[in-house]
């Protein structure tokens, strides 16, 4: 019998491993993502700020299946979330943290979520990672909202220093050591610095948190122990703050990021900033944690113009296919409705004139189109190079600016372009006897042949008319 339960104990804890999800890390190369076992992993987020302080395990688990559904690969959470997060209960009664103390968090025995005596907030954090594992997804949680920490705008209260950010951070870092598919992002919206000249400009205090934010970090790592690689980056603000300017001798830090955002209006030319962060040394993957959000009301602050219109799917294929072809790692979608979780029982934050609750905005058409770049770009191996050489035509400017990247081998090409405007390609930076030609729809992701050429001299494709916006995709076979 001994030997039995042993030889079930091992099956178990077989099974177990089996079932974890393998670390995400940098690949050697330094631009993209793989996983430990050294598959290409595309960063397919999504933003889910309050999801943690705002839904039940039910709706979490409604959340998740969708999410699954539309083939998305990273939620975006946050622990201390931002609004009312330290005094205004989760759905499940509890706050994480006992005195504002975050030496102190809110612990109880147990994690029955039957009994509210044992099922606390911590538990609750649990329950998201668990199940998002389950559902094969990663979870790039923040420790905090930036409010927390930098004082000039935002609820807090902040309660942040480098010695009670340390405990904190080995808080986390032990209670997560086991969970593999937990990312670590610092940060919460906020840049880590502010010098006086933008402070001044701001009408604000200038800052530096960096000790703060070095200190979290390092608790992390001391939580997770010395042989547990975690990848960790910085979610920074908006209005073109890359931590690649702001945090690149910062060693913790192995991704970096910008916010391409909602208040500067459409076509924020986010692909120059990828592309500025891609030649950057040393080499680190770069991703835009924030382009526009699906719905959100264009340009809201400080009082939202109704003809400005909202943010559309057009808008966010846009965004997020320039980006990732410029050289981003992956990107992150958003909806304005979903990541706040928006319901009737509670007010929207920064709302125009229409509120989707957020089951509804779940299956927004851009949420559904996502899908589409993920498949595009796991289908074609090899890394990708950011090369708009390849269009020997006018590349454009902010929305008919196009955006070309290759494989190193030069196997394969892509190049998307907003408008149904024919542009020139320059063949001869393709490897292979003849290219094989085909328009790739960022709506439906079906394939519209466009031809097999035999020369390598410049030549002249011409999407089709039911776009706007289509991707070609050249083979060198």
């Amino acid at each position: 019998m001994r030997y039995l339960c042993s030889a079930f104990l091992l099956l178990f804890a077989f099974i177990t491993t089996a079932q974890r999800l393998p670390r995400i890390m940098a690949q050697p190369n330094g631009h993209f993502l793989q996983t430990a076992t050294g598959k290409p992993f595309f960063w397919l987020g999504d933003t889910n700020w309050e999801l943690v302080h705002r839904l039940s395990r039910q709706e979490i688990d409604q959340f998740l299946a969708v999410r699954k559904q539309q083939r998305f690969t990273v939620l975006q959470v946050v622990a201390l979330a931002e609004f009312d997060g330290l005094t205004q209960p989760n759905a499940h009664g509890d706050l994480p943290l006992l005195n504002l103390d975050p030496t102190q968090p809110a612990l109880t025995p147990g994690n029955n979520p039957a009994d509210s005596a044992q099922y606390d907030y911590w538990d609750h954090v649990d329950y998201l990672i668990k199940q998002a594992e389950k559902m094969g997804l990663y979870v790039a949680l923040l420790p905090t909202w930036g409010d927390k920490l930098t004082k000039d705008w935002g609820a807090g209260p902040v309660i942040f220093t480098e010695k009670n950010a340390r405990i904190y951070g080995q808080f986390l870092g032990k209670r997560y050591a086991r969970a593999t598919n937990v990312i670590w992002m610092l940060g919460g919206d906020r840049p880590a610095t502010l010098t006086p000249a933008e402070a001044t400009r701001r009408k604000r205090e200038p800052y530096d948190h960096r000790p703060i934010w070095r200190a979290m970090a390092a608790g992390i790592h001391d939580g997770l122990g010395r042989n547990v690689p975690a990848l960790m980056t910085y979610h920074t603000w908006g209005g073109g703050y890359r931590t690649s300017q702001e945090m690149a001798d910062e060693p913790w830090l192995t991704m970096n990021t910008m916010q391409s955002g909602h208040g500067g209006g459409h076509d924020i030319p986010v692909w120059d900033w990828v592309m500025a962060d891609f030649a950057k040394k040393p080499v680190k993957p770069t991703i835009d944690l924030e382009p526009n959000y699906d719905d959100h009301p264009v340009n809201p602050w400080p009082k939202w113009d109704p003809k400005n219109g909202y943010f559309t799917a057009y808008d966010v294929r846009k965004q997020t296919w320039r980006s990732v072809l410029a050289g981003g790692a992956g990107v992150t979608y958003g909806h304005h409705f979903v990541w706040q979780f928006y319901s009737a029982k509670r007010p929207a934050i920064n709302p125009g004139d229409t509120l989707i609750p957020w089951q509804q905005a779940l299956r927004s058409e851009a949420a559904g189109q996502m899908q589409h770049l993920r498949n595009l770009i796991e289908k074609y191996p090899g890394n990708r190079l950011p090369d708009n050489s390849l269009i020997t035509s006018e590349i454009g400017e902010k929305g008919k600016h196009l955006q070309a990247c290759r494989t190193e081998n030069g196997r394969y090409a892509f190049i998307y372009t907003p408008v149904s405007e024919s542009f020139t390609v320059d063949l001869s930076k393709l490897s292979g006897q003849r290219i094989t030609a085909y328009w790739h729809d960022p709506r439906t992701g079906q394939k519209t042949p466009a031809g097999t050429i035999q020369d390598r001299q410049a030549h002249e494709f011409q999407p089709p008319a039911n776009g706007p916006d289509w991707v070609l995709v050249l083979e060198g076979r």
